[in-house]
């Protein structure tokens, strides 16, 4: 496990709520009920850090929510417990997920995919645990191809991954770069929020 990564989590899981809450959640909650309403048969949800999103699932749902930081599941494991579903949490880092080749019908993430240390190498991780023309569904914010939104999030960048996410990444690329087919990105806020759809290919348990 990447301990300092754990580490960063952990110190940000008390001021999380407040921090990235319910101004944020009341914004995007239309985005995410729709997103998240496409959740399938055995699906894991990749940094579900204080169980912000928890709000925003389907009932009756059979959803594992994995997270790096001990601290931030602490927080989310009340809104598990009232979840009308099975939704099961577990500490691990998403590089080093311990399911079997092709376990998983669909992942989801949210706000994720800016802040996992080797991105690629973590899409790739959730691509082997995603049965062949498994599901990706992500809600994430990137970086942007326009000025001035890629200055502003360029300097943003080495301040804002001190303490929590990279603010420029290029996911849709990685997303590709880690072997995914990606079947649609919607963008929600100009070129900076995005909705991403993409499936395991047919060899998706490869490494």
């Amino acid at each position: 496990m990447d301990v300092l990564t754990r580490q960063k989590w952990d110190r940000a899981a008390g001021s999380y709520d407040l921090m990235n809450g319910y101004g944020q959640e009341l914004r995007w909650a239309p985005s995410k009920r729709r997103l998240f309403d496409r959740m399938r048969g055995r699906i894991i949800f990749a940094s579900i850090g204080t169980g912000q999103d928890i709000q925003f699932f389907p009932p009756d749902r059979d959803i594992t929510g994995i997270d790096i930081s001990a601290g931030m599941l602490e927080r989310a494991r009340p809104r598990a417990a009232g979840y009308p579903g099975r939704l099961e949490l577990r500490q691990i880092d998403v590089h080093e997920l311990d399911y079997p080749d092709g376990w998983f019908d669909q992942a989801f993430t949210a706000c994720t995919f800016c802040s996992v240390p080797r991105p690629v190498d973590g899409l790739r991780m959730l691509r082997r645990v995603l049965r062949p023309g498994g599901e990706l569904f992500m809600f994430e914010h990137t970086g942007s191809r326009y000025f001035p939104f890629n200055l502003m999030l360029n300097l943003m960048t080495p301040l804002s991954r001190r303490f929590g996410p990279e603010m420029n990444r290029d996911t849709v690329a990685n997303v590709a770069r880690a072997g995914f087919e990606v079947a649609a990105v919607e963008p929600v806020y100009l070129d900076v929020v995005k909705m991403i759809r993409a499936l395991a290919p047919a060899a998706s348990g490869s490494r």
